[in-house]
């Protein structure tokens, strides 16, 4: 039996992440925080109440407590209890900001000290109106209060033990609580069995309600945690629709061998545009780039694995699928290039692309330090590539692709010129090199 500070279970092949334990443990705290206002809140109100009504019609007050009240013996149950819970509300605070668990027995014992507060205040109702009419009045409802706030403990069993709590003290004190010198009739044993019973059905229907929130919680808090993880590994540039894809599939991360197309783009020139024009200039003219050429990846599958200054690597195959990523990879830098001269024929800072595309086997997955990884792909791919948009310089092209993507494009490639053999860095042998529009 685990309360919601203990440890949890939401998925049924795999224990939660830390970090998803974490923030529904906080979640959970700080639904406690609040079912403890609520009750601090509900007991002020009822003892500035209790003040008004004897204040305003004592006579009534006399003739229904038969003149035995005095207030100072139920403010005597009110005012300790309020400043335990604001004692409990101190030590859940400061678990939470510690980040720590309260031990599961703690929960219990401070259900049975609060769910045992009406029961004192009836047994002083007894003395003062008798048994028959102290249960007959509305001492026995403040139960329900308890109860009813349990279900922001979002534990069934902590709920229930509410319930049952309540029911036994209720039945105890109907049953067995007879003060000297008050005659009362015998107690009917059917009666305040049933009255009982509903207390215990209320607490196990909060507990049930307590569960359906929690299941919702974690439901919630899941999707947080998978969306920022997602968020952390790809960085923010990941498209709605690509975190979608991934949570769905539910794709690891792990390092393994993929085949993929990396694809280099790079503003040419950037850095002597940038040079005559403010960094406000400079940043809404790259940004505005950046979301023409983005969006047209996320249409071709593609995503933006990494922001490299005044330009970008992108990658189609990894890490989800995708069918021919080679030709994928060419739609897009086509379309882009496509984008930028529309772009550019409105702009006064016209910008040229350089566009490298290569496809091969390369490692991808997480890769980092233990504080923090990222997902990225390592390989002589992925140096070919970048080899090949640096080429643009010297022939003055745009888009340059790699023999294995004009082998892969087949009937598509268009208007593909050859540029030869071509001396690279970095490479023993001259590599062919193509050469699109």
């Amino acid at each position: 039996m685990a309360g919601f500070w203990g440890k949890k279970k939401v998925g049924q092949d795999a224990a939660v992440s830390a970090d998803f334990q974490r923030e529904l443990t906080r979640e959970m705290m700080r639904t406690e925080l609040i079912r403890i206002k609520a009750l601090i809140a509900t007991t002020a109100l009822l003892g500035i109440m209790l003040a008004a009504v004897y204040l305003l019609a004592p006579e009534a007050v006399s003739r229904v407590w038969h003149g035995n009240l005095r207030p100072a013996f139920l403010y005597a149950i009110i005012v300790p209890f309020i400043l335990f819970e604001w004692w409990v509300h101190a030590a859940v605070s400061r678990h939470l900001t510690l980040d720590r668990d309260i031990p599961v027995i703690r929960q219990y014992i401070g259900a049975l000290i609060e769910t045992s507060i009406p029961t004192v205040a009836l047994a002083l109702h007894i003395n003062s109106m008798g048994a028959v009419e102290a249960l007959g009045f509305v001492t026995p409802m403040i139960y329900f209060i308890f109860i009813i706030l349990s279900t922001l403990r979002l534990d069934f069993w902590l709920s229930t033990f509410t319930g049952v709590v309540a029911a036994v003290e209720l039945f105890c004190m109907a049953v067995f609580y007879h003060p000297a010198g008050v005659i009362d009739p015998e107690p009917n044993l059917y009666y305040h069995a049933a009255r009982s019973l509903i207390l215990l059905v209320c607490g196990m229907l909060a507990g049930a309600v307590g569960m359906q929130l929690r299941r919702q919680f974690e439901a919630s808090i899941m999707a947080a945690t998978a969306r920022d993880r997602i968020t952390n590994l790809f960085g923010q540039h990941v498209s709605p629709q690509v975190v979608e894809r991934l949570m769905a599939e539910g794709k690891s991360t792990d390092s393994e061998i993929r085949r993929v197309a990396v694809m280099f783009v790079d503003f040419r020139s950037f850095t002597a545009g940038a040079s005559t024009r403010t960094p406000r200039e400079v940043v809404d003219r790259l940004d505005g780039a950046f979301a023409t050429l983005v969006e047209i990846l996320d249409r071709h599958g593609g995503i933006v694995n990494k922001f490299l200054g005044d330009g970008f690597l992108a990658l189609f195959g990894a890490p989800l699928d995708a069918p021919h990523p080679a030709r994928h990879a060419v739609a897009a830098a086509r379309e882009m290039l496509e984008a930028n001269e529309r772009v550019n024929r409105e702009s006064s800072w016209p910008l040229r692309i350089g566009i490298g595309i290569h496809v091969g086997d390369v490692v991808a997955g997480n890769i980092g330090s233990a504080r923090r990884k990222e997902y990225t792909v390592i390989g002589d791919t992925v140096n070919f590539a970048a080899r090949l948009e640096a080429l643009n310089k010297e022939f003055n092209s745009q888009f340059l692709i790699s023999s294995a993507v004009h082998e892969a494009l087949g009937q598509e490639r268009g208007d593909a010129k050859s540029l030869g053999e071509v001396a690279i860095r970095g490479y023993d042998r001259p590599m062919t090199v193509w050469q699109l529009g």
